[in-house]
């Protein structure tokens, strides 16, 4: 394999990362960090709230504070609910195409994981909410993960039909993924509310994907009644990262921003679609996230991986035999777009088979 040239650097568009950079104020709260931030703990907890972030949050959405959590990034809040509900041999339902963490983290407690029906339809996969309740009814699961939108197939969940699995099963703890909120229009931001509503949800959030701060590990989680264990257990006396909430309050402050941002994500989503479309036999799937997933005919899965890394350009390649085929590609500036785009066309125009003459 030929080594990438010297003259462009390397592009990883493997991980889901925010190219596009967070708010211009979070690099401003970098500069003017005071000495107190780094040398003393918070106090928050003297004004009665664990931080001034999840203040913030909770005021935002009209919400008591204490159901406003904070953690390491969404990652570290699905392992403490995971660490703190399912016990050995208890039952976890998670997406059949989803982040292969779901089942880690699982495994870390000796719990079962189940996977439920994600079907492929002509354009996008989607959830089948009845074919989920009639396998909750069976399995009597204690935590039904549901991602949405899902990672890798960019699919959401409706707020009506999680409605309807909270209220038709209130004994199950119903943790709802929300790491790639906000990137689509599509999406009611209503999660947050219904945890008043319904005691057993769960929808953690996080500062990585959207606001692109997945460097500093900022997550958050809203929680009905049921989870009074998870919040004694995550609520921390010496408070926070003082830089990392500063650095997501300063995100939240700039929403023109971050609009932006979902619109051209939107749009360089669009010419990935286009360009799939095209022919070579390879599927784009509509996702309302920073990724596409993209089927690619099985034969040409090991030349394409050759040829982009050889370039110096990352997408997913998946192991997990049940996504074999797919990669996942996310969604990059316009120019890295375009730099990656470039070598998918060279790459299949010189592996697409000849088109017959019309006679």
């Amino acid at each position: 394999m030929k080594t990438a040239s010297h003259k462009e650097t390397v592009l990883y568009l493997d991980r889901n990362e925010n190219q596009f950079g967070p708010a211009p104020e979070c690099f401003s709260i970098l500069q003017k960090t005071a000495k107190n931030q780094l040398t003393t703990y918070s106090r928050d907890y003297l004004r009665g709230v664990k931080s001034t972030l999840s203040e913030k949050l909770a005021e935002e959405y009209n919400l008591p504070e204490t159901s406003v959590l904070l953690s390491y990034g969404s990652e570290d809040m699905l392992k403490q609910i995971v660490h703190c509900y399912l016990g050995p041999g208890q039952t976890m339902m998670v997406p059949k195409y989803s982040w292969w963490y779901y089942k880690s983290v699982a495994a870390e407690v000796g719990g079962r994981v189940m996977d439920y029906p994600m079907r492929a339809g002509e354009s996008s996969f989607y959830y089948d909410r009845e074919e989920i309740g009639s396998l909750i009814r069976r399995e009597n699961p204690r935590i039904l993960l549901i991602a949405s939108p899902n990672n890798p197939t960019g699919n959401v969940f409706s707020s009506d039909d999680i409605k309807i699995l909270l209220k038709s099963f209130p004994e199950t703890l119903v943790v709802l993924d929300e790491a790639y909120f906000g990137f689509s229009d599509s999406l009611n931001d209503t999660a947050p509310q219904l945890t008043t509503h319904y005691p057993n949800l769960a929808a953690l959030r996080t500062f990585s994907k959207l606001y692109a701060l997945a460097g500093v590990r900022i997550g958050h989680a809203f929680v009905g009644k049921n989870y009074q264990k998870l919040i004694t257990y995550s609520t921390r006396y010496l408070g926070y990262n003082q830089l990392s909430e500063q650095l997501a309050l300063a995100a939240l402050r700039d929403s023109a921003h971050y609009r932006m941002v979902a619109s051209a994500t939107a749009g360089e989503r669009q010419r990935y679609y286009d360009f799939f479309q095209a022919g070579d036999g390879c599927t784009a799937y509509r996702s309302e996230a920073n990724f596409v997933l993209v089927k690619i005919p099985a034969e040409q899965i090991a030349g394409l991986k050759e040829r982009i890394e050889g370039e110096g350009i990352f997408i997913k390649f998946f192991s997990e035999p049940e996504l074999s085929g797919f990669v996942r590609i996310t969604i990059g500036t316009p120019g890295q777009n375009t730099r990656l785009i470039r070598e998918l066309q060279k790459y299949f125009s010189v592996t697409r088979a000849p088109i017959p003459e019309q006679r």
